[in-house]
């Protein structure tokens, strides 16, 4: 993106405000931002240096969730809301790597990364990928949406993919009764995947990335483990090791692990109770 006072986006995408993908994509080494993202980002990032390890460690999770659960369990359809911006190691990439029969809905409610779609939307023959834009906020719309019926089949398995988006919904937008809407469309057999920001190993500077979100006009909430586990992963059989940080669920143990106050986000993964028709 151009600099300046030239920057523009484009139409219907704000660049006057803030936009957690945007800013997601400055963290990762990505062009797909603007101004105000880049500076909302360094501001964020003088509270909490390590951010951009969390966010590695975040991409490298979702690579080995869904590789396990292509893999291992035989998943077939991945659900992922709050995809952000086309990045390394997509969903669609590492399921059809594995299994080039599966099928993936994306959905962002940025219109810049309805911009960038085509770039997830580069399915294998066998299979098939999807985009919608909406808002995890509204998930009766979600499963609603024509793309979403047609691509996945809800009598059968799906992996719902929520990915450091869920400390973007505060308890007033009641998170656990979001992702229980959007679970309870989903058969027995069905799995939840999802990351969140936690101030447990580095409270100063979590909480200092939270207000500068906050100021900036995003939604921000860190939630400890005990409250990721409780609000979102109550009543499913969680895969083990469990709730752990990122850089601990099932890593590749020849690589090097940051320290706990480096990565501060948790990860798991659990399966809906009852076996599949």
């Amino acid at each position: 993106m151009s600099s300046g006072s030239q920057e523009a986006g484009p139409p219907g995408v704000d660049i006057s405000r803030p936009h957690s993908a945007r800013m997601y994509d400055y963290y990762l080494g990505g062009k797909d931002n603007f101004a105000i993202d880049r500076e909302t980002a360094e501001i964020t990032l003088q509270s909490l240096p390590t951010l951009r390890v969390a966010v590695r460690e975040n991409r490298k999770f979702l690579a080995r969730a869904v590789s396990y659960l292509a893999g291992e369990v035989g998943i077939r359809q991945f659900l992922d809301i709050g995809t952000g911006l086309p990045s390394a190691n997509n969903t669609h990439e590492v399921a059809q790597g594995i299994a080039p029969d599966s099928r993936i809905v994306y959905a962002d409610n940025d219109p810049l990364v309805l911009a960038h779609a085509r770039a997830l939307l580069t399915s294998s023959p066998a299979g098939r990928a999807a985009y919608i834009e909406a808002d995890l906020r509204a998930p009766e719309k979600i499963l609603a949406d024509p793309v979403v019926c047609e691509t996945l089949d809800f009598s059968q398995p799906v992996a719902l993919m929520l990915l450091a988006i869920l400390h973007f919904i505060t308890d007033e937008d009641d998170p656990a009764g979001i992702v229980a809407t959007l679970l309870a469309a989903l058969p027995p057999g069905s799995y939840l995947v999802a990351s969140h920001i936690t101030s447990d190993h580095d409270p100063a500077g979590v909480g200092g990335a939270q207000r500068t979100y906050r100021a900036s006009g995003v939604t921000a909430q860190s939630r400890t483990a005990e409250e990721f586990g409780r609000v979102f992963f109550d009543g499913l059989e969680l895969v083990p090791p469990g709730i752990t940080l990122l850089s601990e669920w099932r890593p590749n143990e020849t690589e090097l692990r940051p320290n706990p106050a480096e990565v501060n986000a948790y990860g798991a993964v659990g399966r809906k109770p009852g076996t599949a028709s």
